[in-house]
Order: structure tokens, then C-alpha cells, then sequence
């Protein structure tokens, strides 16, 4: 008794099928996951830029209003809601390139109140590289970061009131 041991053209040709679709889906999301990096902002990823790494540590390392940095002004908010049995989400931090030396860096803050709502805060700050300074450029991240001693000298006298003001 001798057995047969070439294989059906149907059984050939349904296997080479699936190998067909197999194929396409690893090649569909190879150019999808190609595609995402490709049209990714540069926001997402401050790595990929050295400039955006040293200004997102400038904003981090920038001395808070009650505790050493900023950074850990924000994570020690998170801890001590969770302490309080509520609920507190840092989101990413964000950097993004205004013009020469000057980046904006974002991070939103989610807040779960007392009854149970959602309160969103995003803190921007600009870091300016070529000075090595840090603004708060939104109110959530003016309660964060001290203010900067003004840089006029005090005694200077007011300008003039113009005439027709009352008080002339």
C-alpha cells in the first residue's frame, strides 16, 4: 500500500492564503507604527531633542513655593491626595519649542473632588535657555513658582500723572 504524500491544491492554496493575510496585517502595522512616528510631535518625546531635555529639567529642577523643586511640589500633591483617599493624575510633561531659547513646557493636573467631579489644571511655564529662567505663564503654575524679585530698583519716582487725571 503506497500513500500519497502530495497535499491537495485546495489545502495548498487556503494555507498560502493565510499566509497572504498574515503578511499583510504585520506589514499594515508596521507602516501604521512607521506613520505615528513620523507625524508624532516632537512635544511628545523631549528626548529626541537635547535643547527640550534641558529646558524640561529647568522647569522640573526650578525651585517651588514650599518645597525644594517643582517636580516634587507636583508628585507630593499627588501623594498627599491619596493619602486623603482622593484621587489626584499627573499627566505627561510636555516641551515644545517657542523660538530660539525659549520652550514652553506643559503638565495638566486631574483632581478628583469631594463629590466625586473631575477638576483639570494645565501648568505652563517658559524656560528660557539662554538665561536660565523660568516664568510661570499660566495662573495654576503662578501658584507653584515664586516670584522673581523685580528688577527695577525701589525709590524710583512714579512718572508723572498725566493732566485732566484726578488727583491734578
Amino acid at each position: 500500500m503506497s500513500q500519497n504524500h502530495s497535499s491537495s491544491p485546495a489545502a495548498s492554496s487556503s494555507f498560502s492564503m493565510v499566509k497572504v493575510i498574515h503578511y499583510t496585517v504585520v506589514a499594515l502595522l508596521l507602516l501604521g507604527g512607521l506613520y505615528y512616528l513620523w507625524l508624532k510631535p516632537p512635544s511628545l518625546n523631549p528626548m529626541a531633542d537635547p535643547r527640550a531635555a534641558e529646558a524640561l529639567a529647568l522647569v522640573q529642577t526650578h525651585r517651588a513655593l514650599g518645597y525644594p523643586t517643582i517636580l516634587q511640589a507636583m508628585t507630593e500633591h499627588v501623594r498627599s491626595m491619596s493619602e486623603r483617599h482622593r484621587v489626584a493624575r499627573l499627566g505627561e510633561w510636555r516641551v515644545k519649542l517657542v523660538e530660539g531659547d525659549m520652550y514652553e513646557i506643559r503638565v495638566q493636573l486631574r483632581d478628583q473632588g469631594v463629590t466625586g467631579q473631575w477638576f483639570e489644571r494645565e501648568f505652563i511655564w517658559h524656560a528660557n535657555l539662554a538665561v536660565k529662567k523660568v516664568n510661570a505663564a499660566s495662573l495654576p503654575a503662578d501658584g507653584v513658582t515664586p516670584k522673581e524679585p523685580d528688577s527695577e530698583p525701589a525709590g524710583l519716582p512714579a512718572p508723572p500723572m498725566p493732566l485732566g487725571t484726578p488727583g491734578y
